[in-house]
């Protein structure tokens, strides 16, 4: 159980065994705090005229919690907002895993996003669609996504009363990969504007990525991302070209980096590379590995405490997100 200081285990697990379609008869009732935002795209995505997949939500466990799902062949990504009791005008952009086979989330909130609005943070929770599914944008298809994500919660930050220079990302196993590369690609646009919201800025304020997805090339890239980015067989040329770690811009932003050093999913090695870059380009980061805690880490772990949530809590008190 998710607790003020920290996070729920299980809530961080990005990634779950996909189960039959999921139609529970039965659901946890919508908490007030929770808004389904809608749509990401005015219309439909860009880049979907070949792509005919159905989309389909599943339960990640056969016989588990109705609410704990995963969204596959994503057509229609959205956004999600969990409003605070006492809102501090600060805003993060949650962007969850599933290793680019599907997207491990649900429209009824969880843990994390009920810590960050503890904090006072308004989080906004996002689905994304995913590269193998025949998007002409490819292996950039959730960087569209993330890019779309974040410029709607500027458009929108008077009516929500946030600042929009405060607004952070934080992702978790494949979806740290999204928000890496948001926090680095920003001085690229991945699509095309389509309306007023599409000339905001696209750098987040700070980054937190969690048991991170960073390269994708070897040793250390994770397996199922990679076929899913870039098919059975990448040249070494597109491997590189997607690696969060590679050509780190000297205005990237502060980033926070947590990894368990038993991870069997996501080597550990990746949030390494990833630090080592940042600091190679002088940019304020934070990395830690616990001894325990594998993929999905949080507050406790197999080999007990892991204080992440409250080490995130003092590095976004440095950076900004806090009034």
């Amino acid at each position: 159980m998710a607790t003020d200081s920290g996070f729920d285990r299980r809530a961080l697990l990005g990634l779950g065994a996909a189960a039959a379609v999921a139609t529970p008869a039965v659901a946890r009732a919508q908490d007030p705090s929770v808004v389904q935002l809608g749509d990401l795209w005015p219309g439909p995505p860009p880049g979907g005229e070949r792509v005919t997949v159905e989309e389909q939500v599943v339960l990640r466990t056969p016989g588990g919690d109705p609410n704990d799902t995963a969204f596959v062949h994503v057509r229609k990504p959205w956004l999600m907002m969990r409003r605070p009791e006492r809102p501090n005008g600060a805003a993060v952009l949650m962007i969850p895993g599933g290793g680019y086979q599907r997207v491990a989330v649900g429209k009824a909130g969880g843990g994390i996003d009920a810590w960050f609005a503890r904090q006072g943070i308004t989080a906004f929770v996002m689905d994304y669609r995913l590269p193998a599914d025949g998007w002409a944008a490819g292996p950039d298809v959730a960087l569209q996504d993330a890019q779309r994500a974040i410029r709607l919660i500027r458009a929108r930050a008077p009516e929500f009363g946030l600042d929009p220079a405060r607004v952070a990302v934080a992702g978790f196993s494949a979806g740290g990969h999204v928000a890496a590369r948001l926090a680095t690609r920003f001085a690229t646009d991945s699509y095309a504007p389509l309306d007023a919201a599409d000339r905001l800025p696209t750098r987040p304020l700070a980054a937190a990525l969690f048991y991170p997805v960073i390269t994708l090339t070897a040793p250390y890239a994770h397996g199922g991302s990679l076929k899913n980015l870039l098919g059975p067989a990448p040249t070494d040329a597109a491997r590189r070209a997607i690696s969060a770690e590679q050509d780190i811009p000297a205005d990237a932003p502060p980033t926070f980096i947590a990894a368990a050093a038993d991870d069997k999913v996501v080597p550990m090695e990746n949030s390494l590379l990833m630090f080592q870059a940042l600091r190679a380009k002088g940019i304020a980061s934070e990395l830690h590995v616990f001894e325990a805690g594998g993929h999905g880490l949080g507050v406790s772990g197999q080999a007990g405490p892991m204080p992440s949530a409250e080490l995130l809590s003092l590095f976004l008190k440095r950076h900004g997100l806090f009034a």
